[in-house]
């Protein structure tokens, strides 16, 4: 989340509605995630390993009441959240940012080549426009909730993200989009987080948390069972200044406000090294 020591501003930015998505596919005996790297210019978590993700445009509120396998109100049920037309719209946010930043399209009838399509829009961002010319509808039955995470008030880009697990859809070639993200891999949750260790590549805090937590399954089945299981858990990390370090408290850490633990496992990270490391509390 942070890039490095943060400053507390006189008064804390309002988080922007946005989502990301866990991209998994089976391999065998394991599953792997899909990982963009963000540009090294980008003004948020610059040059680090993350999933695709956006925040939410004004586009994507009318889209919402065309998904397809999800009304709105089932959306705002498995969000956990009480605006359906808002929730609706996260789900859209969710598919149209993993088909700009991966190029993998969460739809019903869509071609196994979508380089046409994401060069097109591409040239026009009109994402609505180009689904209504290509005959394709939205698969809102595509995504399961799997955690929501609110960017600490410190920061002065703060985002509001839900998270989402979907299964890549067999034939479309995922890849990183050469703009907004410089490269891309897939990567088994444990690899990522032994690449982390070896300074290999970056990862902020929430994604490595998010990892950490997908290694403990052996497929894509059990970690969707898992999401479908509960409401989405809220994750909003505390900041504390401990003589010069820099600890960032998760639920269940004493540092916390929230006794409760989202996940099993780490509930804090510490900044050594300019490197954010997790640590129990």
């Amino acid at each position: 989340m942070s890039e490095g020591l943060p400053q507390t501003p006189p008064s804390p930015a309002a988080p922007r509605d946005a989502a990301t998505v866990l991209l998994l596919r089976d391999e065998p005996e394991a599953f792997s995630v899909f990982l963009v790297r963000r540009h090294g210019g980008s003004g948020f978590m610059a040059g680090a390993h993350v999933f695709p993700g956006g925040v939410l445009d004004d586009a994507d509120v009318p889209l919402g009441e065309t998904l397809v396998g999800r009304t709105a109100d089932e959306c705002a049920a498995l969000l956990g959240e009480d605006d359906p037309a808002r929730s609706a719209a996260l789900f859209v946010t969710a598919i149209r940012e993993t088909f700009e930043e991966a190029g993998v399209l969460l739809a019903e009838g869509a071609p196994e080549d979508l380089a046409p399509l994401r060069a097109r829009h591409a040239a026009d961002d009109d994402f609505g426009a180009l689904l209504r010319a290509a005959g394709l509808h939205l698969s809102g039955a595509a995504l399961v909730p799997q955690a929501r995470w609110i960017t600490p008030t410190v920061e002065k880009r703060r985002y509001d993200t839900r998270f989402f697990v979907a299964r890549a859809p067999a034939g479309q070639r995922a890849t990183h989009d050469a703009k907004e993200t410089t490269e891309s891999c897939w990567m088994r949750p444990a690899e990522a987080l032994d690449a982390e260790g070896r300074g290999e590549l970056r990862l902020p805090p929430p994604t490595a948390r998010t990892l950490e937590h997908l290694a403990r399954f052996a497929s894509v089945d059990e970690v969707f069972a898992d999401a479908a299981a509960r409401r989405p858990p809220l994750l909003q990390p505390v900041f504390h200044d401990r003589g010069g370090a820099w600890i960032l408290a998760l639920p269940g850490d004493p540092l916390h406000p929230v006794d409760e633990p989202a996940f099993p496992g780490s509930t804090r990270y510490v900044l050594e090294g300019g490197r954010w490391w997790a640590r129990t509390g």
